[in-house]
Order: C-alpha cells, then sequence, then structure tokens
C-alpha cells in the first residue's frame, strides 16, 4: 500500500482511467474516462444518454481506478457522485465546468464558442466525484 500523498500524486497527474458504475443487477458497470481533478473531487464529463449517467442517476456510488503507464502502480478513488444538470445554454453554469475541465484535461480549444454550442448540442455535464477513500499502490 502507498501512502495517501503519493496516490494523489498519481490521480494528480494523470487524465485518463476507468469509472466503475452500477448497473441495475449490481454488476459493475466500466467505461474509459478522461477526468480531472478540482481539489478534493474529481470531475468527469459525460452525456445524458449513456449507460453510466443512468447508472449514476440510479446509484451514486462510483470509482475511478487510474493506472500508471507501466501497470505496476495504481490508485482508486471512491466517491457518490454530484451530477450537475446538462447544459442546456452554451454559457450556463454546467458548460462553464465544461469548459473549466477541459482546460484541465486538454489545455486550451481552438473556438470556445463552438466547443460551448456542441455540449449543448452532445446534452453534456459533469460528474463530481469527492474524493471520500483513496486506495492502491503507487
Amino acid at each position: 500500500m502507498a501512502d495517501d500523498a503519493a496516490l494523489r500524486k498519481l490521480i494528480d497527474d494523470h487524465h485518463h482511467g476507468v469509472l466503475v458504475t452500477l448497473k441495475r443487477d449490481g454488476r459493475p458497470q466500466l467505461s474509459n474516462v478522461a477526468y480531472a481533478v478540482f481539489g478534493d473531487e474529481v470531475h468527469v464529463s459525460v452525456t445524458e444518454g449513456r449507460v453510466k449517467t443512468k447508472n449514476l442517476r440510479r446509484d451514486q456510488r462510483v470509482s475511478l481506478h487510474v493506472t500508471r503507464s507501466d501497470f505496476f502502480a495504481y490508485a482508486v478513488v471512491e466517491g457518490k457522485a454530484e451530477l450537475m444538470p446538462v447544459t442546456t445554454d452554451p454559457h450556463d453554469a454546467t458548460t462553464d465546468a465544461l469548459v473549466e475541465y477541459y482546460r484541465a484535461v486538454a489545455g486550451e480549444h481552438d473556438d470556445w464558442e463552438e466547443y460551448r454550442t456542441a455540449m449543448v448540442n452532445d446534452q453534456r455535464l459533469i460528474v463530481k466525484v469527492p474524493i471520500e477513500r483513496l486506495y492502491g499502490m503507487a
């Protein structure tokens, strides 16, 4: 087991992981995702119609598994997800959060107005996962 600082560094230094939600029958549903860390929360951009979003609306328990590229170190974040509202306007609070998320994961966009409109058209939202438990091997 690693100390919390080493595990936290692992999740802070990466932006790709596997998000685990729970299906209706209790089995895990896994999705590859990009994520960003803001303070003591992990943020993930999701689409309203996806299975992971439906799972989270029913059961907010979630895990995020992050691994180092050599596969010998990993961290798991556990928490209860909070779903922001689906964005409906290019300048609402959810779209602003999606812009902040994008900047943390990928840097600057060539056309922020195009991005904002795409987020509305895609029915995107942010899932916020407070880091309630952190474990792994770093």
